[in-house]
């Protein structure tokens, strides 16, 4: 088992302000595990709301839940939303010796609830697959090709890997979405996962996606929210302000977990993804989760004029605005649209990230850092 204190740290936190903590992330990135592990050092009473026996046990909630003292585990929640108001009732009793821990593999705005009914009572944990901070950056390469889910990056090998992500997104296509109460066909909701991991690392275009698929834009859109809510998609949207030059307004998309990525594209090996044209944009998204999950910071964008200045990943941390590029080149050279960048955005610092293995500077504000010592850098920018 692959600990992961950093994930356990920012639940006791939450705790510590929170009668209610919902830990949110993807199927299959370890929440329950993280739960188990957290409560061996307390009384818990767990209810795994996929199991048929803790869902009878919860048919009538009030009278399973009221008494519980101690940790109370909720895993699947989004199955039962009428959980949330009634969860409400009971932390605001005076008597309550209960604090909830809710597991959710969809986010709020897919469950109706959750926000408006424990408004002020609940503090929100992301989780995703394993990061590099904890696998360590000597499997960098492993945790780029395999992706972060637990069991597909632990898998004896690549092949193994690859069937589990396969049958990974057929169960989430055919058994999750439905059970969201969300009713579109596998088929064609696959279909437009494929694309986005096409089109990955690209500025959204809706118009695009609807001609390919026959449908409206706002139908699109809909599907676009589906895999952003479940955590399969992230949508990153552009940082724009009044520089007197044209920028751009939509938002760019990424397959959240590179195995994932590597899977829809059927690419199973390093080899394959080598010779393939979207490994650029692999390595840009694979950056992009890295850095915002490693910094967890919501306050992330990325930042492109018409006339063809960019930013890959802006993050603005402590008051200060820092810029992220992801080259996957062997030696990356200062450009003009760096320059460009830093100048119009008034930025702190801008990293270069590349898979090499020397830092080394190409302006007093510019840096190459290698992903695999990145974290320092972002420890830095944390504890400025």
């Amino acid at each position: 088992m692959i600990p992961r204190p950093d994930a356990l740290h920012r639940i006791e936190q939450n705790f510590r302000v929170h009668p209610v903590t919902a830990l949110l992330g993807p199927r299959q990135c370890g929440k329950t595990t993280l739960a188990r592990l957290l409560a061996e050092n307390e009384p818990c009473e767990y209810f795994d709301l996929e199991s048929p026996v803790d869902s009878r046990r919860l048919s009538q909630p009030i009278g399973a839940l009221e008494a519980l003292t101690g940790l109370v585990i909720i895993d699947e929640v989004q199955r039962r939303p009428d959980l949330f108001e009634l969860l409400r009732v009971l932390v605001d009793r005076s008597e309550n010796a209960a604090r909830f821990l809710l597991l959710g593999s969809a986010s709020p705005h897919l469950v109706r609830g959750v926000s408006e009914s424990l408004a002020g009572r609940i503090g929100f944990v992301d989780l995703s697959g394993f990061q590099m901070s904890e696998v360590g950056a000597d499997r960098m390469q492993q945790l780029w090709v395999r992706g972060g889910f637990p069991n597909s990056f632990l898998a004896d090998d690549n092949s193994t890997s690859m069937v589990w992500r396969d049958n990974f997104i057929r169960t989430f296509l055919e058994r999750d979405i439905p059970q969201l109460g969300i009713t579109i066909p596998a088929e064609t909701l696959r279909r437009f996962w494929t694309m986005v991991a096409h089109y990955h690392g690209q500025i959204w275009n809706a118009a695009e996606f609807a001609r390919s698929l026959g449908t409206s834009e706002n139908t699109a859109r809909r599907y676009l929210d589906i895999l952003s809510g479940a955590y399969m998609v992230r949508v990153l949207p552009p940082w724009f302000e009044n520089i007197r030059k044209r920028q751009v307004k939509a938002p760019k998309t990424y397959i959240r977990d590179s195995g994932v990525l590597h899977t829809l594209l059927q690419l199973s090996n390093l080899a394959d993804l080598q010779g393939h044209p979207k490994i650029g944009a692999s390595w840009e998204g694979f950056g992009v989760e890295h850095v915002i999950g490693a910094l967890e910071t919501r306050d992330a964008y990325f930042w492109a004029t018409h006339a063809g200045a960019e930013l890959d990943l802006m993050v603005t941390t402590r008051g200060k605005r820092y810029g992220f590029e992801f080259k996957y080149a062997d030696a990356p050279d200062r450009t003009r649209s760096m320059l460009i960048a830093l100048q119009d955005l008034k930025l702190e610092h801008l990293f270069v990230v590349y898979p090499g293995n020397q830092e080394y500077r190409l302006h007093d504000k510019i840096t190459v850092v290698p992903m695999k010592t990145i974290l320092q850098s972002l420890r830095d920018i944390n504890e400025f």
